[in-house]
């Protein structure tokens, strides 16, 4: 039986990358000391300065140091901002060109895949086809909250990915489009900060009313929704700190089935394990593990789960390195069950 690969991404350790407690160099050391691979993603533009543009030497040493930390590469996380410039959207060719440029660094690097964003159409993304063959690379359109499998953009993905049929392309599901409740340490974690509880009731109710609502269809209602979060701010005295929940709500927290994700099962090429908490049973309470590793292994998934931590974005309590051991328990857990079953 073919089982899902565990690996982490060092987006995961932000907090004490951007506290300058571990230097890129280090947080590469420690997920290997502490077996949080083998798998190793990057985000280009967080870790390496001047990204895509490459250091003399420095393709070579990240290389030496990725092997004898143990590990193993398994997706850059590209950029792919067409708001780049504060005048106008980038056109098409400077988009391209923008992730070319990406794809020639990852290539440099040893990567096997690249992680793109939605900002790339299915006509970029043809476009950049050419240039992925050329490099041996496989190019990964993540599909993140708000999105989800049926949402156009992805579905008109899928078309072109059916048309082309090259192994070249696919996609990357992103966990946290998949949630069944507002992660608990959120709430939590803003109780303390003096928000009040009749206002995190309202955004949990709120995300609840939208959970029994169809997925968003297009921009415009994903902008009527962060708007309808603001208003329930400000009806019950938020400030700038308490609406971070609401923006949270739509942006991270996703309400897919997850079930959807075997539709395009055949196209996945990565996975983003995203997760933000762990109960003292060794569960994760909002991302059902269960669900999503029982379909990929059936779908034969052998690939890399780039585990991702992202409760750092409101928990500064509990240790990311921890967190991330934790998770990974989790899925071995569940795939030593499924294994043997």
């Amino acid at each position: 039986m073919s089982l899902p690969r565990l690996g982490v991404t060092l987006y995961s350790f932000t907090p004490c990358f951007h506290a300058r407690r571990y230097s890129f160099e280090d947080l590469i050391r420690v997920a290997g000391e502490r077996n949080l691979g083998p798998g190793l993603e990057v985000v280009g533009f967080q870790s390496i300065k001047n990204f895509p543009v490459l250091p003399d030497g420095f393709a070579a040493h990240f290389r030496r140091l990725v092997e004898d930390s143990g590990l193993e590469l398994s997706c850059l996380g590209a950029n792919a901002d067409a708001g780049l410039r504060q005048d106008r959207l980038l056109t098409e060719d400077e988009l391209v060109e923008y992730m070319r440029a990406q794809l020639e660094a990852a290539h440099s690097l040893g990567f096997p895949t690249v992680r793109v964003q939605h900002s790339v159409t299915a006509d970029l993304m043809e476009r950049l086809l050419p240039h992925a063959e050329r490099l041996n690379l496989t190019l990964g359109m993540e599909i993140h909250s708000p999105h989800g499998v049926h949402h156009p953009k992805m579905q008109a993905l899928l078309e072109r990915f059916e048309k082309l049929s090259s192994p070249r392309l696919g996609f990357i599901p992103d966990w946290g489009a998949s949630l069944t409740q507002l992660p608990p340490s959120l709430l939590e974690t803003y109780a303390t900060k003096g928000v009040s509880i009749q206002l995190l009731d309202a955004f949990r109710d709120q995300w609840n009313a939208f959970h029994r609502e169809p997925l968003i269809r297009d921009d415009a209602e994903q902008g009527a929704r962060f708007q309808r979060m603001r208003e329930i701010n400000d009806m019950f005295g938020g400030d700038d700190i308490s609406v971070r929940i609401g923006t949270n709500s739509v942006g991270l927290f996703g309400h897919m089935n997850p079930e959807d994700w075997r539709e395009i099962m055949p196209w996945v090429v990565h996975v983003h394990g995203k997760f933000y908490d762990i109960d003292a049973d060794g569960n994760e309470p909002s991302i059902p593990h269960e669900i999503l590793l029982r379909d990929l292994v059936a779908a034969g998934y052998d690939r890399y789960i780039s585990t991702e931590w992202e409760g750092w974005h409101w928990n500064d309590t509990d240790d990311p390195f921890e967190m991330v051991a934790a998770q990974h328990q989790l899925s071995e857990r569940i795939l030593a069950r499924l294994a043997a079953a």
